[in-house]
């Protein structure tokens, strides 16, 4: 892969000039970083640690663990370094990795998104069958090929943008996104397009059909059901369709903001809808699923205690 020669770093100006107050947010983001590799470490040594939980479900949620830490270490130590820096300069090689390590980040969220609502769909829907058909090798199996086809098919939309002439430097972002390097080329994207569209396409129909096939049985069932049946649903689907809305969310506003004129919304307003989901995601998911899963919340008050 040969990156671009005609852009060395580029410049991203979505950054405020807040003079001092630059410690205390260097403070707070570091608490937070610190706090996000707390949580999800811990839950997945109790994950990894207790044999009790070594089943497909907590399988897929250390998989959602691990890329909540992947996507954190590819953002924050980063942020970290912009708030202290008077001059908001990133080198094209890093920029290149901060875009894959995002991007890619988000792919293997929703691709865990999808495979954990067609494991909750066989527990609800078929639980006779279900130790049969969703065993421990098949969840690794499901987990290598989510991370595989998330990292290969955002991988070949990076190596296409990289092969383009740009014609300047300047984002008006926190950090490196794939599109405002796409919008400073200069030569034929028409490639970059095809594939773009291609991809997304082929992305969204192999994890947003197997969501929309989930809960739709799981809706049947629960509405046909039992009482006991509507409040096992209640219980196990509730954190994961809160953890995917809150995703798509944060991910819907990083693509407006990319792509639309912002000029009219509050500079404050825009940061912090910038960093929604790189922020609330990784904080969200460990307090809500070890809070709600009570084999997780029985060991984890064990082990504090």
């Amino acid at each position: 892969m040969v990156l671009n020669s005609t852009v060395s770093n580029f410049i991203l100006g979505g950054y405020l000039q807040v003079g001092n107050l630059r410690y205390l947010y260097f403070m707070l983001t570091a608490f937070l970083y610190i706090v996000m590799v707390v949580l999800n470490t811990s839950l997945i040594v109790v994950i990894c640690m207790n044999r009790s939980l070594h089943e497909p479900m907590y399988m897929f949620l250390c998989s959602l663990f691990v890329n909540e830490l992947y996507g954190s270490s590819g953002f924050f130590p980063f942020l970290l370094t912009q708030i202290l820096s008077d001059i908001h300069t990133v080198s094209a090689s890093l920029c290149y990795l901060q875009i894959f390590c995002l991007y890619s980040y988000s792919n293997v969220e929703f691709a865990t998104f999808a495979v954990m609502s067609y494991d909750r769909y066989l527990a609800i829907c078929c639980p006779l069958q279900y130790h049969i058909r969703m065993t421990c090798n098949k969840a690794v199996i499901f987990i290598v090929a989510l991370w595989l086809f998330s990292f290969m098919i955002f991988f070949i939309t990076l190596s296409l943008n990289i092969r383009l002439s740009l014609c300047g430097n300047i984002m008006n972002s926190l950090y490196c996104q794939n599109y405002l390097v796409v919008k400073l080329a200069c030569s034929d994207t028409k490639v970059n397009n095809i594939y773009g569209i291609f991809a997304t396409a082929l992305f969204f129909l192999v994890t947003l059909f197997p969501i929309l096939f989930s809960y739709i049985k799981i809706l049947k069932i629960c509405f046909s059901g039992s009482r006991q049946t509507r409040q096992k649903a209640f219980g196990t689907c509730t954190p994961h369709l809160v953890s995917i809305l809150n995703f798509t969310f944060g991910c819907c506003c990083q693509i407006v903001q990319s792509r639309f004129d912002m000029t009219s919304v509050p500079r404050v307003l825009q940061i912090i809808l910038a960093l929604y989901f790189l922020i609330l995601q990784p904080l969200l998911n460990p307090v809500m699923y070890g809070l709600q899963m009570s084999n997780i919340r029985k060991i984890y008050t064990h082990l504090l205690c």
